[in-house]
Order: C-alpha cells, then sequence, then structure tokens
C-alpha cells in the first residue's frame, strides 16, 4: 500500500456558512460542525490530502481505522481469489468508509482509492468508538450515513432486478452528480470511463457508450476535458418515479 499521503495540520477557522464537504448537525440551537470538531480532537485522527489515483488501504490489510470523506470521491473495488477485480461503489463528500472495522472486522475486505484530488480524515478505531459513545452529534451523523447506504443498497436491488440498463446509468449519474435532490438543476463529477459505469450497473462498455451518446444528444449531459456535466433533465430517462419506495 503506497503511504505517501498529504497532511494537512492546523485548527479550521469556522465561517458563517460551511465549504463544501463539511457536514453540519443541529445539536440545540447551535449547528455541529464535524470539520472544525475532528480538527481539534487531536490525536487519533490525521486530515489527508490523497491525489487522484492514490491507494488508501488495500484488501489483506489490517482494518483500524475509519475515514470521512470531506471533498472529493473514493471508489470501492474487491478482487476474487480468480483475481478479477468488481467494483463496490464510488463514495462522494459527507460519506464514511472502512467503518467495518467498528464490528470486529479485523482485515479489510476491499480496496479504497481516491478518484480525484480528495480531502479526507482518518480517525482511528479507538477513536471512532469513543465519539460515538460521548458525542451525540458524531453518533447522529454516522448513524444517518448507515442508514442511507442501507436504503442505498436496497434501492440499488431494485434497480438491478427490474429496471433496464438505460434507466439503471441514468440513475447511477444522477446519484454521483447528487442531481437527485430537488432544486439542483446540473453538477459536474470527474469523468468515469464507461468500463466502470458498465460494472456500476451490470452491462457492458459498448451499451453504456451508446447511452451516453444518447444522453449527450439529447441535452442530458455534457463533456468537458476533465469533467463529465449531468444535467437534472437526464431524470426524463428514469421518470420522477426512478427512486423505489419501500413499504
Amino acid at each position: 500500500m503506497a503511504t505517501h499521503l498529504s497532511r494537512s495540520a492546523g485548527p479550521h477557522t469556522a465561517s458563517p456558512r460551511p465549504p463544501e464537504g463539511v457536514q453540519m448537525v443541529r445539536t440545540g440551537s447551535t449547528p455541529f460542525n464535524l470539520q472544525t470538531f475532528l480538527a481539534r480532537t487531536g490525536d487519533g485522527i490525521t486530515s489527508l490530502t490523497p491525489p487522484r489515483k492514490q491507494i488508501l488501504f488495500s484488501q489483506g490489510e489490517a482494518a483500524g481505522a475509519v475515514f470521512y470523506i470531506q471533498a472529493g470521491q473514493v471508489k470501492l473495488t474487491v478482487v476474487s481469489p480468480q483475481g478479477k477485480e468488481a467494483l463496490l461503489g464510488i463514495l462522494a463528500r459527507g460519506a464514511f468508509f472502512g467503518e467495518s472495522c467498528l464490528s470486529g472486522q479485523t482485515v479489510r475486505t476491499n480496496t479504497a482509492s481516491a478518484m480525484e484530488d480528495s480531502r479526507l480524515v482518518r480517525i482511528e478505531k479507538h477513536v471512532m468508538i469513543r465519539l460515538l459513545h460521548d458525542e451525540p452529534a458524531v453518533s447522529e451523523l454516522f448513524l444517518t450515513h448507515l442508514l442511507s447506504r442501507n436504503l442505498r443498497i436496497q434501492e440499488d436491488l431494485v434497480d438491478q432486478l427490474f429496471n433496464p440498463s438505460e434507466k439503471r446509468l441514468a440513475r447511477v449519474l444522477l446519484l454521483l452528480a447528487h442531481c437527485e435532490k430537488e432544486g439542483k438543476t446540473e453538477a459536474a463529477i470527474s469523468k468515469i470511463s464507461h468500463e466502470t459505469l458498465a460494472e456500476m450497473i451490470g452491462t457492458t462498455r459498448s451499451r453504456v457508450s451508446f447511452f451516453m451518446n444518447k444522453f449527450r444528444t439529447m441535452g442530458c449531459i455534457d463533456y468537458d476535458s476533465d469533467w463529465l456535466h449531468v444535467h437534472r433533465s437526464l431524470r426524463t430517462i428514469v421518470r420522477d418515479d426512478w427512486r423505489p419506495a419501500y413499504g
């Protein structure tokens, strides 16, 4: 595993509006700023600025810390005993990962790598356990993350079982760009290869290329040298009932 991660130190100066990637949780009348809080806690918590393609941890390594994404994107992959690699997911700002160590898992079952220049916080296992026990705001934020991820897994399964590949691709792009949220009309995300998108939705690269060209012709997506621009009009592919409902 590569260990040459850039580290930043020093207290964070709070601003009237939270910068990109900072989670705010209201405790009483005071908003809880996770970035400021983590910057104050000291031992066991490290700020990291990994560049694109930096490996954060590898499958088979000892698991002893939880990570939090302040900015950027992180890819999770797994390799089978036969050497075949599969994409588990892509996480964006506000997400935790590596949290399985809290349940007693001692070895990483996947590999995490930065998809773009990112800002992360690495929290040692014993520190995270203490925070969850002593800080209700951290516990609330972490629980919200777990519940949201569980719902996402259910939605992904329903999407895979019932929707055609065109709708699955449109949904993935909307989720990556966070354009599924009301009021957000478009967003730019780092370019993702058609091979990666094909892995995410369970189809072939040629099918993804065909649909991406179709979405571009419809004006639902645009490209430039580094970014993929996703427009909320892509929801017309999946209609407004694109998110599965559960009873």
